[in-house]
């Protein structure tokens, strides 16, 4: 019976791969059809093949063929092999001139994006996002309804001035820190920072791929337009009043119906997110992260922490002392530190002889970490394994006598040695090291950077944050921030050449270094863009736009402005959740201005809706915030289908009310 059972469902398998496998083969043929239907339809033979060129874009991007910026750029391949096929086509010309053909790497839409992005990256590399993710790990506290708000608008807000998919990574740790220390699960809070980093880019001109597209697009339509009949571009903040509400919008959804629509799991990330799960599992240490302060009357002032730790079985990770006198790290703790009244201290031990050291010496046991909540954040420190290994110099010395805390930065908290674990209270310290000891200790993680060039030791933990901060640049990457937003909003200077000068501030200034730079752009979002613009060159000048806009309007009827706008919306949304919002973007905004100058509309704000409404994207996981978020929160498409389906009807509603109360 049960060979039985396994060959049917093996069998069962099989037949739903070969289904699956034979979908795009069905969609090709439908997509042929009806590139053979339309040859027979439109007016001319360049109309004819720009709508082979867009079914077969669709085609590309919807079934995920080939990666999305491959299909891009052999689409515009494609479009300018038309110039050598052309009398085989019947046309007289290719669909775009050769000459033309690259502009899109030039464009002001793609500069700008590459610039957001160096821009973005140098504001992380000082360390200022880090102090942002602090500032809501001390103010959130453990209350759902108190931290959603405050991450999903912190995290709208730095959407709205760099690349969506940047600011959500940015926050993924901080999210899987909350979760740890509240109890929350990731996938309560991981949804709501997604769709409101999403909505976050439609704050700003420069939040979102397709609102930077937008005026490059509009300025290409003017070229087929009439003088009298140019539309209008947009200034950075034309769409922000709709974009606030709309980030309004997703952060009360979420407060009021987070606890229906959204899952209660623990994603992939889940056990990940304790850095303490692995060491209980492996060395039964149940150590937690504590911070304590010591009250002037407190009978441990003036003992020293080597008085301390042995005896009450803790390990004093970092302490401050008066109000500048932090000491973590090496050089900074050491056993003979002494404790002066109001010293606040981190400690590393086991919930048990926190309590009981609490209440010997009459200590304040903070609920979360308030004044360490930088200095020890996962991004900064954590706990590792180093192992001392044969030929070390520190073999047959001990912790104590090499003064480890403080010539290495690292806090012993456990000894491993031939399958015993010897723990804090054991003597740890004075044990004599010999070589293959493996070491369970605290330290920043730069120290441990430094310890994998120190010979006397093997760390065998590499997962951890290696990346170097410059702390010391953080005026630099502000003034080049501020500079290029001043001469965005104040001059009339090209929105690439503002940014860019903002962007090379950071590499002029030593933010970053231009291996870094060249890092930070994801090149695959800038030859997607790039290739695909050549096709709206074609859609607009071969006059295809203007053909589609014609027949829409002949569906639709005479029917008022606004409905002609939501079915424009609509179709947008549809289009970006089975292709790229940049790709929609393109194939849309040529359209919608020549839908609304028929219509007697304002094309401009048709325009904008096509830009905006290419950010609903919340229904399935298409976008890649949502796919970025989806392996760390556990989510299923299901899960996004029930959060993300009303998100998508509000955000058509709210910004349908907004636009046409703004514009």
């Amino acid at each position: 019976m049960a060979d039985g059972t396994g060959i049917a469902t093996e069998a069962a398998a099989r037949s739903g791969a070969g289904v699956s496998n034979l979908k795009p083969w069905i969609a090709a043929a439908l997509f042929l059809l009806l590139a053979i239907y339309l040859f027979n339809v439109v007016p001319t033979v360049e109309i004819a093949w720009v709508c082979a060129f867009l079914l077969l874009t669709i085609y590309l991007f919807a079934f995920e063929i080939v990666e999305v910026d491959v299909a891009a750029v052999t689409v515009m391949v494609l479009l300018g092999l038309t110039t050598l096929a052309a009398p085989l086509m019947r046309l007289e010309q290719g669909l775009v001139p050769t000459t033309r053909l690259f502009d899109g790497f030039a464009s002001n839409a793609v500069i700008s994006i590459i610039a957001v992005m160096i821009i973005g990256a140098g504001l992380d590399k000082t360390g200022i996002m880090s102090r942002v993710a602090s500032w809501i790990l001390k103010i959130g506290g453990t209350t759902e309804t108190r931290i959603i708000p405050i991450i999903s608008g912190t995290v709208a807000i730095i959407s709205s001035f760099m690349q969506n998919v940047g600011a959500a990574a940015l926050f993924l740790p901080v999210v899987s820190r909350i979760s740890a220390r509240s109890g929350i699960p990731m996938s309560r809070l991981l949804m709501p920072m997604g769709f409101c980093a999403i909505l976050g880019g439609t704050v700003t001109m420069v939040g979102s791929s397709p609102l930077i597209l937008l005026n490059d697009l509009i300025l290409t339509s003017n070229q087929a337009l009439p003088a009298d009949q140019a539309v209008r571009t947009w200034s950075l903040f034309s769409v922000t009043p709709v974009g606030l509400v709309l980030v309004a919008t997703g952060v009360v959804y979420f407060i009021l119906a987070g606890r229906f629509v959204l899952p209660a799991k623990k994603g992939e990330g889940a056990t990940a997110a304790n850095t303490m799960a692995y060491f209980r599992k492996v060395y039964g240490i149940d150590y937690e992260l504590y911070e304590v302060v010591v009250p002037p009357e407190s009978p441990l002032v003036g003992k020293k922490l080597d008085d301390i730790e042995k005896q009450h079985r803790i390990r004093v990770i970092a302490a401050l002392r008066g109000s500048d006198d932090l000491r973590i790290g090496p050089g900074g703790l050491a056993r003979d530190v002494g404790i002066e009244p109001n010293t606040v201290l981190g400690i590393l031990a086991s919930p048990e002889n926190v309590k009981r050291f609490v209440e010997a010496y009459g200590l304040i046991l903070r609920n979360d970490l308030e004044t360490f909540t930088e200095q020890l954040a996962p991004t900064k420190a954590g706990i590792a394994e180093v192992v001392i290994p044969p030929g070390s110099e520190l073999i047959g010395k001990s912790a104590r006598d090499v003064w480890m805390r403080k010539t290495y930065g690292i806090a012993m908290v456990a000894l491993h040695r031939q399958g015993k674990t010897y723990r804090e209270g054991d003597g740890i310290r004075d044990m004599k090291l010999q070589a293959g000891d493996t070491l369970v200790v605290h330290t920043t993680w730069d120290a441990l950077a430094r310890l994998e060039k120190d010979p006397n030791f093997v760390v065998v933990t590499t997962e951890y944050p290696h990346e170097e901060l410059r702390p010391h640049k953080v005026r630099w990457a502000l003034a080049s921030f501020l500079v290029a937003l001043s001469m965005v909003l104040f001059t009339d200077i090209r929105l690439s050449v503002a940014l860019l000068t903002g962007a090379m501030g950071m590499v002029l200034s030593g933010v970053l270094r231009m291996e870094e730079a060249y890092r930070a752009v994801s090149w695959k979002t800038v030859f997607l863009l790039a290739s695909l613009i050549p096709l709206g060159l074609a859609v607009e000048t071969s006059g295809t736009a203007a053909w589609i806009a014609e027949q829409t309007l002949a569906v639709l009827g005479d029917v008022p402005a606004w409905v002609l706008q939501l079915a424009i919306a609509a179709l947008a949304t549809f289009f970006t959740l089975v292709m790229s919002n940049v790709g929609a973007t393109v194939l849309l905004v040529p359209l919608a201005i020549n839908i609304a100058l028929r219509a007697g509309a304002d094309p401009a704000v048709f325009a904008l809706t096509v830009a905006i409404a290419t950010s609903n994207s919340f229904l399935i996981p298409t976008h890649q915030v949502n796919a970025l978020i989806m392996g760390p929160g556990g989510y299923r498409v299901p899960d996004f289908m029930r959060a993300g389906g009303i998100m998508t009807v509000l955000f058509l509603a709210v910004m349908m009310v907004m636009m046409n109360l703004v514009y």
